[in-house]
């Protein structure tokens, strides 16, 4: 909501600076976004006339002008404008003058200069110069009783100052600058100017007629016939000012009546070229396949559930939201039909998103709009044309059939005082109540009822009214009270680290966090989690953010063809967040609703070099086995098993799902070959994605002391079957029986002989590991350790058929 001071201070006026009244209205639930001046500073611009302006001698384009600017004599000036001619009257920079800042900032002094060799004693100036209007095409021509030589900020009241409201949804009746003025003056006490709508005269019986089919779209319709209107009329230029100054354009005299009174007291209306439309109009529920053509030159199919006005042959009007292209008013118009009407909130709200647009007209009916005043705003409305526009109004129309009900609302004194945090009396909810023109009684000893008026929608419940009053009494005096119960902090177990250490710990592994949609494309869902039935959304932002994740990867995949459109060449992001599962466990809470399990995630993706560019040493790419290095360094100390699996969005031989403890957390692989292509990627990149729980659990550290005692190390070479797994052989040295001896086992060398021989066969590998043996207690003997190699061979040989290698053969 925007709006100029001055059109506010015409109905309330307190004694209080801009600065001042800004802070009121914030301070009373009315935020003020911003205030500015109507124009930027400058100085040295005066009103001047043009006396005479006669062609350059030596420039065809431009014109030498002699120009009063009430100093006595005539100022030389060159101008280049088209309609630089006598008799204007135009804004004139003297020599030094400064003109608004330009792009580097710096004001434009006016200084003497010639132009094609004749002397130019200042400048002649466009609004776009001044910093009205992006307007470059000529002077900015002022009225023609602009006083000469008179200040032009002074004469087009250029410091007047422009307020932006940022206004809740349910401040509705501030959508106004009389709703505005009317909460000043409930805020400041200072008097509020009470409008009046003196009745017009009808000089024709003429009608329209009029059938409200849907009582529940509209409750209250009125207008009236104003025939041989001159709509080529101009915009009176404080008319034209007003509407700037709330950011609207003029557009015609008609326009911009209608326009005014909505901005100045919140009622959308809509006027109708009369002889357009066929026999009369109907007030009813859209029907499925009818079509509109809108003011704004879209087309639209409407259908049960949205409301419009018709004529006996098509639909003319988007009830409450925009007006039809076919009965807009034009230049050749001469009868007009003006309407307002009062339409049902819950019946506009919405629509507009419907059709990826919205109005000013639907932004407030969706919110509210007083029924009570539709007649007295035609009225005015129509005052208005026959002073600008002339012609002749004929009798109201005026059909009630449905208004919404004030019921009353108790507040409790006492009630209001524990919510509020301070003390206050009947006496002040009384008094709050009268300043904002609440119909108040007071019932019983601790009790006041409230019977909203037309234009408050937003009372519905005590705590409305308590707002209401915390408003009145002002903010600014509540008292500072220390709380009255004790502040614990809530410390988190040694056992749970925090997400912010988890994407730390992210970072320092070298990916970089992002931020993405919890709404996602369906096929995503279908291809890269198997997700055949994903959570639909009612109300997509867009057709392509249609159902809710069921997984993380489809995000980050997103992310990378991002970065590979821009010729990213090395990628590693990771996102943490939220997904949503079908669950029917799931209950509604504070926190859940019922059906779907969120659960939170963490997902990582890998692609290019591992290290960058680096010239010792060269590699094809990040592969599994640099993302499984992070993955373990994530879950650390946590020893993560890793097993081969399946996954929908996965290379089905490059995929492993992680588990700790025996239970399932999390996957890791590489893209699906199909998926890589389609996406088309020139690499494929490694993803992970593991539960947040599993991550953020920890294992408290315990104190251990430095062993005093040297450990051993001991190299074998075991042969075994090409199918035993590094797992498996890991968990054979594990399990050998080492009387405590073991405290590490490590895979160095892998070896895979050509063809048999050797002492190996077809089908087997030598797999050589370094043992370290320790006693905490005592220096180990050859014996210990011979023991316990033994008993780890041993142990391999029961496990995995596996033997030394070099023995038997």
């Amino acid at each position: 909501m925007q709006f100029p001071e001055s059109w506010l201070r015409e109905f309330c006026n307190p004694p209080l600076s801009t600065k001042e009244i800004a802070d009121v209205l914030t301070m009373g639930g009315l935020e003020v976004e911003d205030l500015h001046p109507v124009a930027p500073p400058f100085t040295g611009v005066v009103v001047g006339e043009i006396k005479e302006a006669v062609q350059h001698p030596n420039a065809d384009r431009l014109r030498v002008c002699q120009v009063d600017v009430g100093q006595g004599a005539l100022l030389n000036i060159v101008c280049g404008a088209p309609n630089a001619r006598a008799g204007i009257r135009v804004p004139c920079a003297k020599v030094g003058a400064e003109l608004p800042p330009g792009d580097d900032g710096k004001p434009f002094a006016i200084k003497l200069g010639k132009l094609r060799g004749v002397e130019s004693q200042g400048m002649l100036c466009s609004a776009r110069e001044l910093k009205l209007s992006d307007d470059h095409g000529g002077l900015l021509e002022l009225p023609a009783d602009a006083p000469i030589g008179k200040d032009v900020r002074e004469v087009l009241q250029l410091d007047d100052q422009v307020f932006t409201l940022k206004l809740t949804p349910n401040l509705a009746h501030a959508l106004s600058v009389y709703g505005v003025a009317r909460e000043l003056s409930a805020l400041t006490g200072a008097p509020l100017k009470q409008p009046t709508f003196r009745p017009v005269e009808p000089a024709h019986d003429g009608r329209l007629r009029v059938k409200v089919q849907a009582p529940d779209l509209c409750g209250r319709f009125s207008g009236r016939v104003v025939r041989n209107v001159d709509t080529q009329a101009k915009t009176p230029q404080w008319m034209v000012d007003r509407l700037a100054r709330c950011g609207q354009r003029s557009v015609t005299a008609l326009v911009d009546i209608s326009n005014y009174v909505m901005f100045e007291f919140g009622r959308p209306s809509h006027i109708f070229d009369y002889d357009k439309i066929h026999g009369g109009l109907d007030v009813r529920w859209g029907r499925a396949g009818e079509q509109l053509k809108l003011l704004n030159g879209n087309t639209i199919t409407v259908d049960e559930k949205v409301g419009v006005i018709a004529d006996d042959r098509q639909v003319e009007s988007l009830a409450g939201i925009m007006g039809g292209d076919a009965t807009a008013v034009s230049d050749d118009t001469r009868n007009v039909y003006v309407e307002a009407a009062f339409w049902w909130p819950q019946a506009v709200q919405g629509r507009s998103r419907r059709y990826n647009f919205s109005t000013d007209a639907g932004h407030r009916f969706e919110r509210g709009v007083d029924p009570s005043l539709t007649v007295e705003h035609i009225e005015h409305i129509t005052r208005l044309i026959l002073d600008i526009c002339g012609g002749e109004a004929g009798p109201m129309d005026d059909q009630v059939l449905a208004l919404p009900e004030g019921k009353p609302v108790t507040l409790r004194v006492a009630r209001a005082a524990k919510v509020i945090g301070m003390p206050v009396s009947g006496e002040q909810c009384l008094g709050a109540f009268k300043r904002l023109g609440l119909p108040a009684k007071a019932e019983g000893g601790n009790a006041i009822v409230v019977t909203p008026p037309p234009y408050r929608f937003d009372l519905a419940i005590e705590e409305d009214l308590i707002e209401e009053v915390a408003r009145v009494v002002g903010y600014q005096r509540l008292p500072t009270t220390p709380p009255l119960a004790p502040v614990t902090p809530q410390l988190r177990p040694e056992n749970r680290r925090s997400r912010f250490a988890v994407r730390r710990l992210l970072a320092a592994l070298g990916y970089q966090e992002t931020i993405n949609f919890s709404f996602v494309e369906e096929h995503w869902e279908r291809d890269l989690a198997g997700n055949a039935e994903p959570i639909r959304l009612l109300n997509p932002i867009a057709s392509q953010m249609s159902v809710m994740r069921s997984s993380l990867m489809g995000s980050l995949l997103q992310v990378l063809r991002h970065n590979l459109d821009r010729k990213a060449e090395r990628v590693r992001v990771f996102e943490l967040g939220r997904v949503f599962l079908r669950d029917a466990s799931v209950q509604t809470g504070a926190s859940s609703v019922r059906g779907v399990r969120q659960p939170m995630r963490v997902a990582g993706l890998a692609y290019g070099e591992p290290d960058g560019l680096q010239w010792a040493r060269k590699s094809p790419g990040t592969d599994f086995f640099d993302v499984k290095g992070d993955v373990q360094a994530l879950l650390s100390p946590h020893g993560a098993v890793f097993t081969a699996a399946e996954h929908p969005a996965l290379h089905p031989g490059r995929c492993a799902r992680i588990a700790i403890g025996g239970q399932d957390v999390g996957v890791l692989g590489e893209l699906h070959p199909r998926w890589r292509q389609a996406w088309d990627m020139p690499q494929a990149p490694v993803l992970f994605e593991v539960d947040l729980d599993a991550v953020l659990a920890r294992t408290v550290p315990q104190l251990q002391p430095v062993p005093r005692f040297q450990p051993a190390q001991r190299d074998i070479a075991v042969i075994v079957s090409e199918s035993v797994s590094h797992d498996a052989l890991m968990t054979a040295i594990r399990s050998a029986d080492t009387g405590g001896l073991l405290r590490d086992a490590f895979l160095f060398d892998v070896y895979r002989p050509r063809q048999a021989g050797g002492g190996m066969a077809e089908g087997e590998k030598s797999l050589a590991v370094r043992l370290t043996l320790a006693n905490p207690e005592a220096t180990l003997t050859d014996e210990q350790i011979d023991a316990a190699v033994q008993a780890v061979t041993a142990r391999i040989a029961a496990q995995l058929g596996g033997r030394l290698r070099g023995a038997g053969g």
